[in-house]
């Protein structure tokens, strides 16, 4: 029976490239056990190598298990026939958005897909409004795709794949090649979808400060998933995370040094805000003491 708070169901997922030349396969998935929830935001962890690009191009069949299952909404990846119903469920936003931009003009561009699928004209229409709307793009729908930044082009590329009418956005890597300013526009935008849209986002990222904005995170090391909670279950875990090469958000980073240093801190606060009203309580606390 399929579970209706899930979307995508992992079982024990193994997946390796063959190595032709050297006649031998090495295993870059092993063992994979997922589940991601409807409307859930969960964020994807790992160096590079660990495997979690392999694994987000497994959850819309890019690639499908050597062994194991993956299911979207109950529909097994590996059924050749249901690769139409499975990519109109899972879009997926890649790293570099001139890749996925194939008009000149931006509301071209986001028609491109439905268009493709046959949508009628009315309906496409209604899409492209809606995406661009979602985006916060549509005051640029008939300006020439190349003339935007990097983070607007990203934002595009989101907006033809919310053209398609998902219900799960994977974004793999989708910030990595932008400046500070475009990654901000991302995540507002991935924020948006998830908060308001009640759009499942599965975001694969190597940057600390996007996974604490999730509502849960997994983090892969060689093909295996080595830890998973909430951020704040994660990232004060500094000691773990370090040893298999991952930083931590500057604010736990901040907390964890000081700490390290004597002061009785709390070291599960992720954002701004909170590490800064932690560290003016048990400042503001020993200068009491001094006083006394």
């Amino acid at each position: 029976m399929k579970n209706t708070d899930t979307v995508i169901e992992i079982k024990d997922l193994e997946f390796s490239y063959e190595d032709s030349d050297a006649n031998k396969t090495d295993a870059v998935l092993k063992g994979i056990n997922l589940c991601v929830k409807k409307g859930e935001f969960l964020a994807v962890l790992g160096h590079n190598g660990s495997g979690k690009s392999t694994l987000a191009k497994h959850l819309n069949a890019i690639l499908v298990p050597k062994n194991g299952t993956v299911l979207v909404d109950g529909i097994d990846t590996a059924d050749e026939n249901s690769l139409y119903d499975i990519r109109q469920k899972v879009g997926m936003v890649f790293q570099n958005p001139d890749n996925q931009l194939v008009a000149t003009i931006v509301e071209e561009d986001v028609a491109f897909a439905p268009e493709n699928l046959g949508v009628e004209p009315s309906e496409i229409r209604k899409r492209v409004d809606y995406a661009l709307d979602a985006v916060n793009m549509t005051e640029y729908k008939e300006h020439s795709s190349g003339m935007l930044s990097g983070g607007q082009k990203q934002r595009i590329a989101v907006a033809g794949v919310l053209a398609m009418k998902p219900e799960v956005v994977v974004m793999d890597e989708s910030t990595a090649m932008l400046d500070p300013v475009g990654r901000r526009e991302i995540m507002d935008t991935v924020k948006k979808l998830n908060r308001q849209e009640k759009m499942t986002v599965v975001m694969i990222t190597h940057f600390m400060e996007e996974a604490a904005q999730a509502d849960r995170v997994v983090v892969m090391d060689k093909g295996e998933i080595v830890m998973e909670g909430t951020p704040k279950e994660i990232f004060c875990q500094v000691e773990a995370l370090k040893k298999i090469g991952l930083d931590v958000p500057q604010t736990t980073e901040l907390l964890y040094s000081l700490k390290k240093s004597g002061f009785k801190l709390a070291t599960d606060l992720l954002t701004v805000e909170e590490c800064a009203k932690e560290i003016e309580t048990v400042f503001s606390k020993i200068g009491g003491a001094l006083c006394d």
